[in-house]
């Protein structure tokens, strides 16, 4: 494609993301159909510049000021992703030459907020809650690219096996540091090309998330609950972790979301899992299951921060008055999610979010509640029982944390509580 007809494109491309009205990845998804014509290359230049726009909003759209013509357009032009020789051939002169002016620009003379490019509502927690230097480290690794995730299913075969059936296939994997189920794998490879993806060996799922389901502690022939399944991921690895026995529950609110876990059940190879769409947390088929679960997984429906370096756009999209309406949603799925343990049954809560209100915050306010029968058990020790390699630094408060710029996945929390 001519240049100068690519960067027509990928300025469309961000006038509809930049409309934040649906999440970005659907946009692009939807822009490429309507757009079969193009090639990878192609695409991943227009997909990651609209990325690299959402992630540096702020400071583009500042440096973005001293140009002339369609915003979208100067936005391409500072945040391309592709050669940059081909970016000048789309480029008139005085484009290419207000280009190179405003790249000389050091970004350390900026402002802070248009160095972190995050929202005042979520820079200001984060940085009481990490300091000046955390906060920069986070900001920093933000501002990346997250690596490729996989977790082994185990019902299938064992890590190492995986690894090199990958490498057959030309995918290069690494353990990963904490999760004995996960690999990390360069570059983002065509995984629904690969054997092993395809014979359900592997499913995408970040390192944080599969430690979030191992710290329910699933077994064998036991009555498990994952309250807000999804798309599944969980579920997934709460099944491996039963060994396909027992029964577990796969609730969710949306038909969309469980359908998109039929097919990853079907590789799996998986018999215990049962999708259940309910209402909501009061549903009676959850009531009818009141006291008769031993372990229940409430990842609960939140803001999403933790997972920005995939998201960027949900720091636009989300604001304080959503995180407050879903803190009381959480708080109600929590507390009906609670009624279905059995006397000495696990309780997990988990969230993909980085902000204190959406986590210890939740946490500690159901403890404070429900003091006479849940009981509170410190992450340090679940990880220890589950021979995670260097839990303690996944420790924080006495609940689970990961920090992308410490742990190199997305950000996640969880609690956890054991019925009296």
């Amino acid at each position: 494609m001519h240049p100068g007809a690519l960067l027509d494109l990928t300025s469309s491309l961000l006038q509809a993301v930049l409309r934040l009205d649906q999440p970005a990845d659907r946009v692009v998804s939807a822009f490429f159909k309507a757009h079969r014509a193009l090639g990878p290359r192609e695409r991943h230049t227009l997909a990651e510049t609209a990325y690299a726009v959402l992630r540096r909003r702020l400071q583009l759209q500042h440096l973005a000021q001293s140009g002339t013509g369609p915003l979208e357009r100067r936005l391409a032009q500072l945040a391309w992703q592709g050669d940059r020789d081909f970016l000048r051939r789309g480029g008139t002169p005085e484009e290419n030459t207000w280009l190179e002016q405003v790249q000389h620009i050091d970004p350390a003379t900026l402002a802070d907020k248009l160095r972190h490019n995050l929202p005042d509502w979520v820079a200001t927690p984060l940085r009481q809650a990490l300091g000046n230097e955390g906060f920069w480290a986070l900001v920093g690794a933000l501002d990346g690219v997250a690596p490729l995730d996989l977790r082994v299913n185990t019902l299938k075969t064992r890590r190492d096996d995986a690894m090199q059936s990958l490498a057959r296939d030309g995918v290069v994997a690494e353990p990963t540091p904490y999760s004995s189920w996960g690999l990390r794998v360069q570059g983002k490879p065509a995984l629904n090309r690969v054997p092993a993806f395809l014979q359900g060996e592997v499913e995408v799922q970040d390192e944080g998330s599969q430690l979030l389901a191992l710290l329910t502690g699933a077994g064998r022939g036991e009555m498990v609950v994952d309250f807000c399944a999804g798309a599944g991921g969980k579920a997934l690895a709460l099944g491996a972790m039963m060994r396909s026995t027992g029964r577990l529950y796969a609730f969710d609110t949306s038909d969309h979301r469980l359908a998109a876990l039929k097919p990853r059940l079907a590789r799996s190879g998986l018999s215990n899992v049962h999708p259940v769409r309910i209402a909501h947390e009061r549903d009676d088929r959850i009531r009818r299951l009141e006291g008769k679960i031993d372990r229940v997984l409430v990842d609960a429906p939140c803001s999403g921060l933790g997972t920005l370096r995939r998201n960027p756009d949900l720091k636009w999209r989300q604001s304080p008055v959503s995180v407050q309406e879903l803190c009381a949603l959480q708080a109600r799925i929590l507390a009906s999610a609670a009624r279905l343990l059995r006397p000495g049954g696990r309780l997990v809560y988990g969230t993909c979010s980085l902000l204190r209100s959406e986590n210890e915050d939740i946490a500690q306010a159901f403890s404070a509640a429900h003091a006479g029968s849940f009981e509170p058990v410190p992450a340090g020790e679940v990880l220890a029982e589950a021979r995670v390699q260097g839990g303690e630094g996944l420790v924080s408060e006495g609940f689970f944390r990961t920090w992308p710029h410490l742990h190199q996945t997305d950000g996640f929390f969880a609690a956890v509580w054991r019925k009296r």
